[in-house]
């Protein structure tokens, strides 16, 4: 059990934080190292028209080709491939305008000590070319690409650019957390629960106390919901996080971090759906799209509980809870069966067919079906005991 000191163990002797003074002050040294390679990439740019030479920057090319799946790690990552992208060709002009704009608008931010939303950051980047109607950025789809760009040109994370996305997930459980200066009991945060914000690097979050047993994370508000209702945390002694969907970057990093920090286990509940199957993966190995954020983000040691393709015989459930395969979700199932880190592994080959084989998915919910608190009381219970019914 951990003591109520900051500064002492949590689970497993993981040291907790002290305080935020720690943190503040790797916060500035990061923050200072980023400016100056951003001030690099500047004075690279400007040596370049100074020799009379095309400005051109270097950007590691972010797609499953070049990514790969290291098996010793059990993480996605990038490959070594990039692209040039040059000022005088006509076909990279714009983009390469567009990547300095926004690295300019990053080290404003790092310099006055504020953060912005990729949202904030599009309009601060955004306005007429002088001597021509054509806009710097025509919409926010071509401002979000340019960010991890820059972040993998530069090997500055997101977070360190001072940006930050949208928050989303949340969390209730027995942790004590210190956001932002402030002290916060996990325990005691109303029906919304603690709301994960976008960056939660240990100069924002420190864990100040822990005594919970392990993580669940659910795939839904409205399941997590469920949980918080039927009081699951208290009475299990565990800490209840969902993601909303495919985790944030926020909810991954602080899973990523909670697992480390506080030696917590964490197990996944998520729909029988080629969609579920994909959201263990990016929260386990890492997504391919952002392959070079893995090492801090992905949970390796991470298991699915289900929803299993083999529950609807396992638990008797009815007819009313099947949803058709669609043909997409045949496509998308073969693609995830093919993936590195799931080929190989006869249980998930075991379980994707089943699912095709049935001819059906199912939701979490699906369990609600046979009673209300069927879910909480005895599911999730069951499954956590039952370790054989585990996936990997």
């Amino acid at each position: 059990m951990a003591n109520k000191a900051a500064g002492t163990k949590g689970k497993g002797g993981a040291k907790l934080a002290k305080s935020s003074d720690r943190g503040s002050t790797r916060a500035a040294a990061k923050a200072g190292d980023t400016a100056k390679k951003i001030e690099s990439l500047a004075l690279f740019v400007a040596s370049s028209a100074r020799k009379q030479q095309s400005p051109r920057m270097e950007i590691p090319t972010r797609s499953l080709s070049n990514v790969r799946f290291d098996p010793k790690k059990a993480i996605i990552e990038m490959g070594s491939n990039k692209q040039a992208r040059e000022f005088f060709d006509l076909g990279m002009a714009k983009k390469f305008m567009q990547t300095l704009l926004i690295a300019s608008a990053c080290k404003q931010l790092i310099s006055a000590g504020k953060t912005a939303s990729i949202r904030q950051l599009y309009y601060m980047s955004k306005h007429d070319v002088a001597g021509t109607r054509e806009k710097t950025f025509n919409d926010q789809a071509e401002s979000d690409p340019i960010i991890e760009d820059l972040e993998v040109s530069i090997d500055a994370l997101r977070e360190e650019l001072h940006v930050f996305a949208s928050n989303r997930g949340a969390l209730v459980g027995p942790v004590t957390l210190v956001d932002d200066g402030n002290t916060l009991d996990c325990m005691r945060m109303g029906s919304a629960g603690y709301a994960v914000p976008g960056i939660v690097e240990p100069d924002v979050i420190q864990f100040k106390k822990c005594t919970a047993k392990y993580i669940l994370h659910v795939e839904k508000d409205t399941i997590w919901r469920r949980f918080y209702e039927d009081r699951f945390h208290e009475k299990h002694q565990c800490i209840v996080t969902h993601g909303g969907g495919q985790p944030a970057r926020g909810m991954r990093r602080l899973l990523r971090r909670m697992h480390q920090e506080l030696k917590l286990p964490i197990y996944c509940l998520l729909d029988n759906d080629p969609w579920g199957y994909y959201i263990y993966s990016v929260i386990k190995q890492g997504s391919i799209n952002l392959a070079y954020e893995s090492r801090r983000m992905a949970v390796p040691a991470a298991r699915f509980l289900g929803v299993s393709s083999f529950d609807y015989d396992r638990c008797g459930l009815s007819d009313d809870v099947k949803i058709g395969l669609e043909d997409g979700d045949i496509r998308l199932a073969k693609q995830i069966l093919a993936y590195p880190w799931f080929k190989g592994k006869k249980p998930w080959e075991k379980e994707i067919r089943k699912m095709i084989q049935n001819g059906f998915k199912m939701e979490v919910e699906a369990m609600i079906n046979k009673r209300l608190t069927y879910l909480t009381e005895e599911y999730v219970p069951m499954k956590i005991r039952d370790k054989k019914q585990w996936l990997d």
